[in-house]
């Protein structure tokens, strides 16, 4: 789900009063913001998790996030969004009685709003400054600013569904009241009440103006429409679920009875906004209710105002604590950009040495860089050494096997020369007296000369099957090393080996680096198979196949996953010299299924080269 539906999704359960699962909504969007980077997204996630504290009424905690999501807002220069967290701010400063702190946040929100044409922000604006003078009982201040409100609201520029010329009207009936002219205030709460779609748009409101219309003809003494107005009233609140306006709610009702001497009543209804005051933290409502207790029992009246004291006492220190805390809060961010420019500042002197430092850490990179060339440089010599070596020692038995036959050529031929041919030079000439003979004699000697013959036959047989042993010796000068090398590998390995070579194999048209490397290879396979596969039978095969050379060394070892397991160096070098010499390679293995590996090289030399693994 990418970010723009998760901020629907969040929306959803706030409008349905969700708060938890509007807040798990937040808490999985705000990281994928951060992982994006995406400044904005962060800034509306730290709004919508300020909103959710705000609802909560943990005033601190909201602060903050409106405070973070200012500054990220103001960075972007998204002016109504930031004048929007400026106007939150001023709302939990005012709801905390720093009506200062909040006074200085809504002329802020208002010098901002002056670079953007959101009429309603300035409505709320105003309508908040209104508030606050209300509160602070500068009752003309208060005026200016809910007409300049309202002035706006009326003009068309603020969405109707916020009903914000009624909830001005509401405001100013509020005042009025609070000034004991109620008949004023009557006026202006009946025309709040006459807004359009007023019950539809803003249910709280319109129940807000049911119990301030009623609280009005109550102390006008005009008791007609009570104690409907407070009912349906409390109603609506109930239906909303919004504690301060049930608690309102039954202290009205409450003030009401005991003025009509229904004592009972009375004491019921400022008892159950007792417990809901208290149930839902709210200090300010607890004492609203200890207050009409006292006033409904007044048996009781030492103990409700003895805890009316002791709360209110209360409420006053933790109210001047909350207005220390969000002045600290905003005083350590304006710190935090302080300090922020300082570390610019700073960075500025720093990157000299950072370039600096990346220079030197450039150069001793080259020196590295070409260290690591050099070795690599004498890895290859070495290698290339090591090839001649076993080149040089071909060539020496090579050397060896030719001196052999040099010396086998030579007694052959002075065989040849001293005994078979003086025999036959002897039978002939015999042979040939003994034409001018006739007569029983001359066929006994005949005779004895042709099995002479014979004798000759069987010598010259033997001769040439000493000739066709020297050759095969020749042929095996490389199948030699490779048969010492496995008789070798027989007293160190406890697996048993067997090896068979394809008779047919021409070893001296195969190209001299392809035999290095094949014998090269089977060096490793040896010792990859001495150390991890724990084999039992290892075979070994030469064959060939068309124009290659076919190498197989399987073994019924473990096995192992070739695909996912990190390749060592020896089947690295495997790979490195079988593409040398234009082969392929093929890995067949699965773990506990032992170990199958085929090395084709060409006879004739380098071609293009590849390896798989199946």
């Amino acid at each position: 789900m990418n970010r723009v539906n998760y901020f629907k999704v969040a929306n959803r359960f706030f409008n349905m009063n969700k708060l938890e699962d509007y807040k798990r909504t937040v808490e999985i969007l705000l990281p994928k913001a951060i992982e994006a980077n995406d400044t904005l997204s962060i800034a509306k996630a730290h709004e919508y998790i300020g909103d959710y504290f705000g609802k909560k009424f943990q005033s601190e905690k909201a602060y903050s996030a409106y405070l973070e999501a200012e500054k990220l807002y103001i960075s972007k220069e998204k002016y109504s969004s930031t004048a929007k967290v400026v106007l939150n701010k001023a709302i939990i400063q005012l709801n905390e009685k720093d009506f200062v702190g909040s006074e200085k946040s809504a002329f802020k929100a208002l010098k901002i709003l002056k670079k953007t044409s959101d009429e309603e922000l300035m409505y709320q604006s105003y309508n908040i400054l209104g508030i606050i003078y209300d509160e602070l009982a500068e009752y003309n201040k208060s005026i200016e600013y809910y007409e300049k409100a309202l002035k706006i609201a009326k003009s068309g520029d603020v969405s109707s569904d916020i009903q914000a010329k009624a909830t001005t009207l509401n405001n100013l009936g509020a005042l009025n009241q609070k000034k004991q002219k109620y008949q004023k205030a009557l006026e202006y709460f009946n025309l709040s009440l006459k807004e359009k779609n007023l019950y539809s748009d803003n249910l709280l409101l319109y129940a807000a103006l049911k119990y301030n219309i009623g609280y009005s003809e109550f102390k006008m003494k005009n008791y007609t429409h009570l104690p409907g107005l407070y009912h349906e009233s409390l109603h609506l609140a109930d239906s909303l679920k919004f504690t301060p306006s049930i608690i309102a709610c039954k202290l009205n009702l409450s003030e009401y009875y005991l003025e009509m001497k229904d004592t009972l009543k009375a004491f019921n209804f400022a008892s159950e906004a007792y417990s809901t005051a208290k149930a839902n933290s709210n200090s300010k409502d607890v004492l609203n209710s200890l207050k009409q207790l006292s006033n409904v029992n007044p048996i009781k009246e030492a103990f409700y105002s003895d805890e009316y004291i002791k709360i209110n006492d209360s409420l006053q220190l933790v109210e001047r604590q909350t207005r220390n805390k969000l002045g600290r809060i905003e005083y350590e961010t304006d710190e935090l950009v302080t300090e922020k420019a300082n570390l610019v500042e700073q960075r500025k002197t720093l990157t000299y040495i950072v370039l600096g430092i990346i220079l030197i850490g450039a150069f001793i990179f080259v020196i590295r860089t070409q260290a690591a060339k050099n070795r690599e440089l004498r890895l290859v010599q070495e290698q290339q050494a090591a090839n001649e070596e076993i080149y040089r020692l071909m060539i020496t038995q090579q050397e060896q096997v030719e001196e052999t036959r040099q010396a086998e050529k030579k007694r052959i031929a002075q065989e040849i020369h001293d005994g078979v041919l003086g025999k036959l030079f002897g039978t002939r000439m015999h042979l040939g007296l003994l034409n001018d003979r006739d007569g029983r004699e001359a066929h006994t000697e005949r005779t004895a000369y042709i099995d002479e013959l014979k004798t000759l036959e069987q010598e010259l047989r033997e001769i040439s099957h000493d000739l066709n042993s020297e050759k095969q010796a020749v042929a095996n000068n490389f199948v030699q090393m490779v048969t010492n090398f496995i008789a070798t590998q027989r007293t160190v390995c406890k697996a048993a080996i067997t090896i068979d070579i394809d008779r047919q194999i021409d070893w001296a048209s195969v190209d001299s680096l392809a035999k290095i490397n094949l014998y090269r290879i089977l060096q490793e396979a040896f010792q990859n198979v001495n150390k991890h596969a724990q084999a039992a039978k290892v075979t070994v095969t030469f064959r060939q196949v068309e124009d290659n050379i076919v190498l197989t060394v399987s073994d019924d070892g473990i096995g192992f996953n070739y695909t996912k397991k990190k390749k060592g160096i020896g089947m690295l070098n495997m790979h490195s010299r079988i593409n040398g010499s234009g082969g392929t390679m093929t890995v067949r293995t699965m773990p506990g299924e032992g170990t199958n590996l085929d090395f084709v090289l060409p006879v004739a030399g380098r071609a293009d080269g590849n390896s798989e693994a199946l």
